[in-house]
């Protein structure tokens, strides 16, 4: 199979996807539930890029609003436009993500994680900070990957089995 076929079809897959989402979370006012029963909140906000066209007359519409708005990008929908990248802010618990999400190849960048404060804590262990960072990762990771913590299935991992963790039961 052609290469470019292959970009071009993950990329209106990636479009089609991210669309899809933005029109969910307006349905929605944002909120899902997980696979497992547990609810969150997603919302495209701030910044939000469309696109429409093919070759040539490709064009790219980018809107950016503090406020959220984004009434250009929803006539560049209403015009045959799909997003391309998004703004995604995730909400679970009180915890809150954000990260931009591009639909060609569903890279990631731009990732915030929730704040954490210690100022409670002062006597504490230097890289509690840190530690609060990754625990909030691992939080986000989980939540998006097929695979939870305590899942023994190998065959959808790549990387092989998971080590068994010391506080897991045997």
């Amino acid at each position: 199979m052609d290469l470019t076929l292959v970009q071009r079809e993950n990329s209106i897959l990636g479009q089609d996807f991210l669309t899809w989402l933005w029109y969910a979370s307006e349905k929605r006012d944002g909120m899902f539930s997980s696979k497992t029963g547990q609810s969150f909140a997603l919302h495209v906000e701030q910044k939000v890029s469309v696109q429409g066209g093919e070759g040539e007359s490709l064009e790219t519409a980018t809107v950016s609003s503090p406020r959220g708005e984004l009434a250009e990008a929803k006539t560049g929908l209403r015009t045959g436009k799909k997003v391309n990248k998004a703004q995604l802010r995730l909400e679970i618990d009180q915890d809150a993500w954000q990260v931009t999400l591009k639909a060609d190849d569903f890279g990631i960048s731009g990732l915030m994680t929730p704040k954490v404060d210690l100022r409670d804590q002062e006597d504490e262990d230097p890289d509690s900070k840190f530690l609060e960072k990754i625990y909030l990762l691992e939080k986000w990771w989980s939540f998006w990957t097929p695979c939870s913590p305590n899942s023994s299935s190998s065959a959808s991992r790549p990387n092989g089995p998971r080590r068994p963790r010391p506080w897991a039961p045997g």
